[in-house]
């Protein structure tokens, strides 16, 4: 793979849907796993600052590589150019269940 191939992989973890960019991506010898290697973050080039991309650089700080179910991932792209990585809530994940209309009360 050439250096300046990028891929984002877009997966859930948790909660949260990932949205990360690497150079390496590949098959790992743990069964059921993905190997991404060579995480790419954005450069501070502005006073502006991405709160999710700092979560994600503060998660991801020292880590060489990381190894990501295949079941929890939705999707890969090789890119041209780097994107910002993002976390986003998982809008069907969690205590949502409505209570079924009614009185409350047990009738008799």
């Amino acid at each position: 793979m050439n250096k300046k191939t990028i891929f984002k992989i877009t997966f859930a973890n948790q909660d949260a849907i990932y949205e990360i960019y690497a150079r390496s991506v590949k098959e790992s010898d743990m069964f059921g796993f993905l190997e991404v290697e060579e995480l790419v973050f954005g450069e501070q080039t502005s006073l502006v600052v991405d709160p999710s991309e700092e979560r994600l650089k503060i998660e991801f700080n020292g880590v060489k590589r990381t190894f990501i179910p295949m079941h929890s991932i939705y999707r890969i792209d090789e890119v041209t150019k780097q994107g910002t990585a993002k976390v986003k809530d998982n809008p069907g994940y969690g205590n949502k269940v409505s209570p079924f209309p009614g009185t409350g009360k047990i009738k008799d």
